[in-house]
């Protein structure tokens, strides 16, 4: 299973890859991401701006609703949509698949059955440009947007970031 999302990964753009994996170091508080990802003072920004956008992933990750009920459902989504809405704003996540790929990570498989419709909601806001939502709104597949059911095997493949190595 690793081997394949390790070649869905590799299929991604390389921004989306980098994008990924720095999303990945400050949800998951696997490094400081400033001294990691901040090569300028922008991306420090960006950093910091991400950093506050994720501040409820905790509380999110324990939000994911088990049984379905419209509380559990409306006080999860809310925040999920938010949240993606900030990542997709940022156009550095060109497709459904990278959208759930790094989200799958960050909040678990349980999340996966809520994913489209997080990700449909916030690439249809005004605060995407048109283009941009257009390209968002056509990567999403009439097959996962109307799946009968979702994997709930965990991910594996946590990509992170490697240093530049000369070749030999």
């Amino acid at each position: 299973m690793a081997i394949g999302e390790m070649r869905e990964f590799a299929a991604f753009a390389a921004c989306e890859q980098r994008y990924i994996k720095r999303s990945l170091d400050i949800g998951l508080g696997r490094c400081d991401a400033f001294k990691l990802w901040g090569r300028t003072e922008a991306e420090n920004t960006a950093i910091r701006r991400q950093y506050v956008a994720y501040q409820d992933l905790k509380v999110l990750r324990d939000l994911v609703p088990q049984e379905g009920a419209m509380g559990e459902i409306e006080r999860f989504i809310g925040k999920l949509v938010r949240m993606t809405s900030f990542d997709l704003s940022q156009e550095r996540l060109n497709s459904f698949s990278a959208f759930r790929f790094l989200y799958e990570r960050l909040l678990g498989a349980e999340a996966r059955p809520y994913l489209p419709a997080a990700f449909c909601a916030a690439a249809a806001l005004p605060t995407i440009r048109p283009h941009q939502r257009k390209v968002l709104l056509q990567s999403l597949s009439e097959a996962a947007a109307t799946a009968p059911g979702w994997s709930e095997r965990r991910p594996s493949f946590y990509p992170e970031y490697v240093e530049d190595v000369e070749a030999a």
